[in-house]
């Protein structure tokens, strides 16, 4: 080649053609990426929809749907007012919050929220006498009932049957289904296999029999 000639344009076009191709492969890994990102999203959203039809349907298991009576069991030695403590009950996988409200009142509560099973917590600042919150989809429950006061729950939680003994100690002697009073849960439970609880609580069939106290006296014993 003289020194009076043009180079050819092939030079030119090969850089051109390298980035043509690079911009086909940024765009190509992109798409990838949303395509993975929407699958994902919709893996999530769709495990959610199946879990929360499943607890609504009665699928999965819920707080209280043992029908044996549970054993009493110490969960603090006291709750003072205005607090909370968060315990098992009445097996290991069934989480509960118990709160003394200001006023002494006693109340306990499953801490798997009725729509979806996130975590309840409980938050005392809120509120004239706080309330219990799920903070995954902004539920929220009465802390003296446990009815829905706010967000997607479809029912009230389950409550747990707290007595305090003459010491200050406090147990749990029992499970309710959502939106069951305590005497129905109770004597669901009792049945046949504890009439002595049944009969102080005047569950239908049972006769008379001793006090809650001396079942947990009992229960100490063990």
């Amino acid at each position: 080649m003289s020194l009076t000639e043009q180079p050819s344009d092939s030079g030119a076009e090969a850089p051109d053609a390298a980035q043509a191709a690079l911009r086909d492969r940024v765009s190509a890994d992109s798409l990838t990426t949303r395509r993975d990102y929407l699958r994902i999203v919709a893996t999530v959203s769709g495990g959610l929809a199946v879990g929360g039809i499943g607890v609504a349907s009665g699928i999965l298991h819920r707080h209280g749907d043992s029908d044996g009576a549970p054993q009493p069991k110490k969960i603090a030695d006291e709750i003072p007012p205005g607090e909370s403590i968060a315990f098992r009950y009445p097996e290991e996988e069934d989480r509960a919050v118990a709160v003394r409200l200001e006023d002494g009142t006693l109340a306990g509560y499953s801490a798997v929220c009725t729509h979806l099973a996130c975590a309840v917590l409980w938050r005392k600042d809120r509120g004239s006498e706080g309330e219990l919150y799920c903070p995954c989809h902004e539920g929220i429950f009465d802390a003296r009932t446990g009815e829905v006061t706010a967000g997607p729950p479809p029912r009230p939680l389950p409550k747990v049957l707290l007595v305090e003994d003459a010491d200050g100690s406090v147990w749990a002697v029992g499970t309710t289904r959502s939106g069951e009073s305590a005497q129905e849960g109770l004597c669901r439970q009792l049945g046949d296999s504890r009439p002595d609880l049944a009969g102080r609580l005047g569950c239908p069939g049972a006769g008379n029999g001793s006090p809650l106290g001396s079942t947990l006296e009992r229960s100490r014993r063990t």
